[in-house]
This record gives C-alpha cells, sequence and structure tokens, in this order.
C-alpha cells in the first residue's frame, strides 16, 4: 500500500453564499477571490479544493477560511486524502465523458 496517498490530500471547500442584494454579491464574489488568492482552486462555482501535505497545515488553513467567510450563509470543509482523490469520478457532459481527479501540484508532491 502506498502510504504517502494517506498523509496527503485535499481541503475542499463548498458554499452556499446569499446574492439577493448587492452588498451580498459582493461577499460572495469577494470570497470566491480570497479562496482562489489562497491556492485553492475552482472545482464548481461554489465548490474549491486545495492541497495541504500536512494534517498542521489542513488545520491552518481552515483556520484561514474561518476568518474569511461572509457574514450570511453556510461553507463547509472536507479533507480528501489523495487516495481518496484519486478515486473520485469527473464526469463531463452528455454523453458522460470522464476525465482524470486534478493532480497535486508539483510543489505539494516534494513532501
Amino acid at each position: 500500500m502506498d502510504t504517502e496517498k494517506f498523509k496527503m490530500g485535499w481541503l475542499v471547500v463548498a458554499f452556499d453564499l446569499p446574492v439577493g442584494s448587492k452588498a451580498q454579491r459582493k461577499a460572495a464574489s469577494g470570497f470566491r477571490e480570497w479562496l482562489k488568492d489562497d491556492g485553492y482552486q475552482m472545482l464548481q462555482f461554489s465548490v474549491y479544493a486545495r492541497a495541504c501535505v500536512t494534517f498542521a497545515r489542513q488545520e491552518t488553513h481552515i483556520e484561514r477560511v474561518k476568518k474569511n467567510i461572509p457574514p450570511e450563509g453556510s461553507v463547509r470543509a472536507i479533507f480528501v486524502t489523495r487516495a481518496q482523490w484519486e478515486r473520485s469520478f469527473v464526469i463531463h457532459g452528455a454523453p458522460a465523458r470522464q476525465a482524470s481527479p486534478e493532480e497535486l501540484p508539483e510543489q505539494a508532491q516534494f513532501w
């Protein structure tokens, strides 16, 4: 068994943020931009993921998310091991076409 696949992984952040008012749209857009600036990549419009090489890094990034959440809405953060991520299904379009999941960033592979 490749134990390295269970040490590293992805922190997945999924969220529902209200966008009924101009201020809410600005807050939601600002949160998305903050996620990208903090190293997350967009998987879907309200689902972002960031590679984490250790549990300590995961905790650090969860704390950073908590400090940047808009005042309204709901955010869920889930850690997915590298082994789980590699077994995920990425399916596009109809007829369905399957793609490979994203690879860990090159700098994370040095760990």
